[in-house]
């Protein structure tokens, strides 16, 4: 297989450190200069600036888009016309515009698509996924997940002012960047038998002294499901320490995990721990990636079903999309 990767920045860093981990050394990288890491691990890899020429040329077998929000559809599109997969990085794009060419490009030239949600790869939250589809607390009535971190602390070597992140025109935003719980939080619920959730309300603000372009730091966004089921997500770039955890109350018991600790704990009606669920000894944050990385291996080779296909990466936009504009913040796609 010949790998493309286009976008060579921390995430375009890692899934090439992944693919030579799994064996693979048929790699090109489009590049366009703009990276801010050192070239030294770069070495060795021939690369192409003109991406038609690259496509051309090299034909490759998969396409990895790493690169900056709004600029995913300039490159994965003409990658998905001609004929190579794609692991396409969330969000899918900053907005609807190019989604349909997308679409059309993917379903005619039959590619297979991997959406960047890594989060369906960490073992303790597939392990609260089963407790769901096993109804362990039954009908699921609220839940909620809080993501807080520090944009500054996220990649030191940069000026976050400068990252795609803290930028209208490179798709950023709180919302979008941190678009994860939105997206898992669908595909729990979708296993306990819930449909795509709405969103009911929305709020987001620039409420720090961060400096942004445009976009906002701190988002508060409500669910709700046809069975009367709500959901709440918020995320925001300012809080330190960091905070990542989630929740999920049902008729018989409540289910938390915790990000930082990697700790599922099922709780009964009466407070007692009925099961729980610790990090495999060793585990890094990276296994999630590299277990990302051999699933679209095995995605690509036709082995395997896609665990987030376009159709789930498009779910997760819509509900961004749909936050940001009821919170004042993007017209409706």
């Amino acid at each position: 297989m010949k790998f493309l990767i286009a976008g060579l920045g921390s995430i375009g860093r890692r899934h090439l450190r992944n693919l030579l981990a799994l064996g693979q050394r048929d790699i090109v990288l489009y590049r366009t200069g703009r990276s801010t890491l050192p070239d030294d691990e770069l070495a060795g890899f021939p690369v192409e600036r003109d991406l038609t020429a690259a496509l051309e040329k090299h034909r490759p077998t998969a396409v990895i888009v790493a690169n900056p929000t709004a600029l995913h559809l300039e490159v994965a599109i003409p990658a998905a016309r001609a004929g190579a997969h794609l692991l396409l990085e969330k969000p899918v794009a900053h907005d609807w515009t190019q989604v349909p060419a997308l679409q059309q490009a993917v379903a005619q030239n039959r590619v297979r698509v991997l959406v960047g949600f890594q989060f369906r790869f960490h073992p303790t939250l597939q392990t609260v996924r089963q407790w769901l589809q096993q109804g362990r607390i039954g009908p699921v009535r609220y839940a909620r997940a809080h993501w807080g971190e520090y944009l500054p602390a996220w990649h030191p070597w940069e000026d976050y002012r400068q990252s795609y992140a803290a930028r209208d025109d490179l798709g950023g935003g709180v919302i979008r960047t941190l678009c994860h719980p939105l997206d898992y939080m669908r595909d729990l619920l979708a296993a306990a038998g819930f449909d795509d959730p709405q969103v009911a309300a929305a709020w987001a603000g620039h409420i720090s002294p961060l400096e942004l372009h445009g976009v906002e730091d701190t988002a508060d966004i409500t669910l709700t499901f046809a069975s009367g089921t709500v959901a709440s997500v918020h995320v925001n770039y300012i809080q330190r320490p960091p905070r990542h955890d989630l929740e999920l109350v049902g008729d018989a018991g409540t289910i938390r995990w915790d990000y930082p600790t990697g700790r599922a704990v099922l709780l009964g009606p009466d407070g007692r721990v009925q099961a729980q669920a610790h990090l495999p000894p060793g585990w890094e944050r990276n296994d999630m990636f590299l277990a990302e990385m051999r699933h679209f291996l095995a995605l690509v080779r036709g082995e395997e079903p896609s665990r987030c296909s376009l159709e789930d990466g498009l779910a997760a936009l819509r509900l961004a999309l749909e936050a940001r504009r009821l919170a004042g913040w993007e017209a409706r796609a």
